[in-house]
């Protein structure tokens, strides 16, 4: 969980890249409406591993071989008996498919399991600014815009709630959405969209 000092008269800042998404959603020339908010490229329908997350590998009836390995951030992961195994784009039934296959050379049909314990940037949801607890949030699949806020505990005292903006890699390249958080929670539920891997929620500061 990111960790973000909260003061008046400025946006709270996670990360370098972080603050440049905050100072470009100032204007509202480049945004479009929640409406008009497209999906990802390769929205998920599986979970797709990738670089940061953990994975926890069970080799069934070889404990020896059964290991707890970080996605690099090169896409690869090392366990015993497989180096160097590409991961990421993958889910993890894909995986462990593929390391059966390497561990067939060694072993008598082997069973194995891969199981997400942690995940990477890629594969989070970044709330920052004007929210009680600016955090980046495990994503999960169905999880919107609510969510995101309820889990960052609500809206700060000073927050522009109708100047919300998603940041979001689209089939288009980079783009922002514009999320009238205010109307959202007096029931515009065209407000609440589904959230994907990487993006960025971003709350400004009301301007006096």
């Amino acid at each position: 969980m990111l960790n973000i000092m909260h003061s008046r008269g400025r946006l709270a800042a996670v990360l370098l890249f972080v603050g440049g998404l905050v100072a470009g959603c100032a204007s509202d020339g480049d945004t479009v409406p929640a409406s008009r908010c497209t999906a990802p490229a390769k929205p998920m329908s599986d979970y797709v591993i990738g670089p940061g997350d953990t994975l926890q590998v069970v080799v069934w009836r070889n404990e020896e071989l059964s290991t707890v390995v970080p996605v690099r951030p090169d896409g690869k992961v090392s366990t015993p008996l497989v180096d160097d195994m590409p991961a990421a784009g993958k889910t993890p039934t894909e995986l462990a498919l593929d390391i059966e296959i390497l561990l067939a050379e060694y072993l008598r049909s082997p069973d194995v399991s891969v199981i997400v314990t942690g995940q990477g940037a890629a594969n989070q949801i970044q709330v920052v600014g004007e929210v009680e607890d600016p955090q980046a949030l495990p994503y999960r699949a169905g999880i919107r815009i609510l969510d995101v806020v309820v889990a960052a505990g609500g809206l700060a005292e000073f927050a522009a709630a109708n100047r919300a903006n998603l940041v979001r890699e689209s089939p288009q390249g980079q783009i922002k959405c514009r999320i009238r958080i205010k109307d959202l929670m007096s029931g515009d539920m065209s407000q609440n969209i589904l959230l994907y891997p990487g993006d960025v929620l971003v709350v400004p500061e009301s301007r006096f």
